[in-house]
Parts: structure tokens; sequence; C-alpha cells
């Protein structure tokens, strides 16, 4: 299929004040500063359109990277008593070789508990990782994560001097499935998991009663990680995000996909239904376009500076 060199390159998050959240990210979880920029102007109109204006710094934690964005004037906050099963709902998870040091550390700094009762165990048949959720100051999700050994990537059983690694996957909730897995398909990310999710230890970790939840991982091309997961909430079920919600809003986060041939792509994702934005050329000689899965995640997707040299 077209377009099927899919890459993960980075996550994007809209965060209220550039500062403060950059300080929370490298103090609290471990990243550090790779680069302050100013924003392409094309970049920045892709996401929020005409007029809009930003500043972004990008953060590096492992071989990751997070790009933080800072609308002027920033936009709205999380919808109030927001939850794991709402559909504006988008986490990652960050890996780490030692729970007990990275959610001290977490403490230290402050964050809002999605979980209850601290760190969770799952059972086997949710492999058996040690995992954690909280909110950081403008409220996104986040996850600590820990593989026992033999599990998740090999990166991830390496101890370091800092207890965090790297992103190992980001997580959006979903309220179809089937229809989820064929739009993701078109991009170019690979069914790699299927599994149902139950159990007390899961509503603890939630913060939800009488969890079931199906968690789909799908692979993108290269390397394991980052990964992205689908969550499709059985029970309970959550709530559909506005249709109004902008661009700007602070939960409108955004996985960033770099992908082999943009023009096919997104040729294949009209005829599949998808609306798509027109192409926009980028600073750094490539282009882009903005896609929105069937529940309005926001993915943009980069052309492969190989094809844009071909």
């Amino acid at each position: 299929m077209t377009g099927r060199r899919a890459k993960l390159t980075r996550i994007g998050l809209n965060v209220t004040d550039l500062a403060r959240a950059q300080a929370y990210y490298c103090a609290a979880l471990g990243f550090t500063t790779s680069e302050e920029e100013e924003p392409d102007p094309a970049w920045v109109r892709l996401l929020a359109g005409e007029g809009a204006r930003a500043r972004i710094v990008k953060l590096r934690l492992g071989g990751q990277v997070l790009e933080l964005m800072a609308f002027d004037p920033p936009g709205a906050g999380y919808p109030p008593d927001s939850t794991a099963a709402d559909l504006w709902f988008q986490h990652f998870a960050i890996a780490t070789h030692d729970m007990t040091a990275a959610y001290r550390r977490l403490a230290q700094y402050g964050a809002t508990p999605i979980t209850h009762g601290g760190p969770q165990r799952l059972p086997p048949g949710a492999g058996s990782v040690g995992a954690f959720k909280f909110r950081d100051p403008d409220g996104h999700p986040l996850e600590l994560i820990h593989f026992p050994p033999g599990s998740g990537d090999p990166a991830w059983q390496c101890a370091s001097p800092d207890p965090t690694l790297g992103i190992d996957h980001s997580a959006l909730s979903v309220a179809d499935a089937e229809r989820s897995l064929a739009f993701y398909d078109r991009l170019g990310l690979d069914l790699r998991s299927r599994q149902i999710n139950s159990g007390p230890e899961q509503d603890r970790l939630d913060g939800l009663c009488a969890v079931s939840v199906a968690v789909i991982g799908l692979s993108p091309a290269g390397a394991p990680t980052p990964h992205v997961e689908l969550l499709c909430y059985h029970q309970p079920r959550g709530r559909r995000a506005d249709p109004s919600f902008p661009a700007s809003a602070i939960a409108d986060s955004r996985l960033i996909l770099q992908v082999g041939d943009l023009t096919g792509l997104v040729e294949v994702l009209a005829a599949g239904g998808a609306t798509v934005s027109p192409m926009v050329a980028l600073a750094a000689g490539t282009r882009a376009a903005l896609v929105r899965d069937p529940d309005g995640h926001a993915i943009v997707l980069l052309e492969d500076p190989q094809d844009a040299e071909a």
C-alpha cells in the first residue's frame, strides 16, 4: 500500500506556559532540552490556521522527542472531570527501569494522580507491567511504565543513572476498534497485539470502576518504540469530543508521523473518507499535512526527506 513507511517521529503537546512545562518535564521526568526554535510559520498555520502564533521547544528522553507548543493566546484547558475513557484522552508512557525511584522523584515535583493507590502491578494477561498514570500541570495524562525482564523493548532493561529511559508509546482512546484499525492501517501502522484488560488492578490504574478495555498495539516502521496503542473502553463508555474543539486547546495532542509518498497517502486517506488538510511546504524543504482520526485525534504527516529529494 502507498505510504507504508510510517514512523512515529515525535509527540506534540499544547501547553499554557512553555517555561513551566519545560522545567517540569526536565526536573520531574528526566527530559533534556533538545532544541528551542522559532516555529516555522507554515507549521503553525498547518496546526491552527491563519494568524495563529506559537512558541516551540523540543525535549528529548533517550531516543524520543517531545514537542511542547504554547499558542498565544493559549487554548482552553481539558474538559472538567476528564477520564481515560473520554475520546479526547491521549497519553504517552515513559519507560523506567526503577519505578520506585521514578515515582519518588515525580512526587517531589507534583503530579495529579489518575491511578489510585500508587503504582500498580498488572496481572500476567496484561503483561505483568508496573504502571502509574498521572497528569502534568496542564492536565496532560501521562504514565510511568516498568517492564519485567524479557518484555518490552530491550532498551527498557538497561540500568542508567536516571530512572526514566524514553517514551514507549502513545495511547489514544477510540470508540470503535475496527474503524480505527482500518484508519491506522491506511497510515502504515500494523497490528502487533490485542488484549482485553480488566480487573481491580486496571480499575485502580485508570481511576475508574468495572473497567473493560481493549488494548491494541500498532507497530510503526523501524524500531518497536515509540509505538501507538488504541484504547477502546467497552466499560465505562467515554464522552465524545466537541466537534468545535480548537487546535490550540490544551487537550489537542498530536502524533507526528514521517511517511513515504505523502501525496499518495493523502489520496488514500481521502478515498477512505478522512478529512485531510491541504499540504503545506515547510522551511526544511519538505511538506506536511494534518489529518484527524475517526475520533478527532490529530496526526501530522511529514514527508520523508528522501522523498522530497527525489
